[in-house]
């Protein structure tokens, strides 16, 4: 079984955003809410079936510590850390 923890970071396996990143924000036993910081906003999560989505294991460890803690959360840093995580998947393909 895999753990699904908010903070992580997630890709759409199946839908119209197919192949999107998002972080997990709320995890529920069937489903999880997951932001981008632009159309999928801290206010407005995209609530998705856990089977359409994709667990990235490489997480933010500072985010994660964010969530853990209870502490506020900008959708900024998420639209960081997304770009980030694309940053590094290119560079790695290079």
């Amino acid at each position: 079984m895999e753990d699904w923890k908010a903070g992580m970071l997630a890709k759409a396996k199946a839908g119209h955003d197919k192949d999107q990143l998002y972080v997990i924000i709320k995890v529920e036993p069937e489903y999880v809410y997951l932001a981008d910081g632009k159309k999928r906003t801290l206010d407005r999560p995209k609530k998705k079936n856990r089977r359409h989505v994709q667990i990235i294991k490489r997480a933010s460890g500072e985010l994660q510590t964010k969530f853990e803690n209870g502490s506020k959360i900008i959708d900024e840093e998420i639209k960081y850390i997304l770009k980030a995580y694309q940053a590094t998947m290119v560079s790695e393909e290079v």
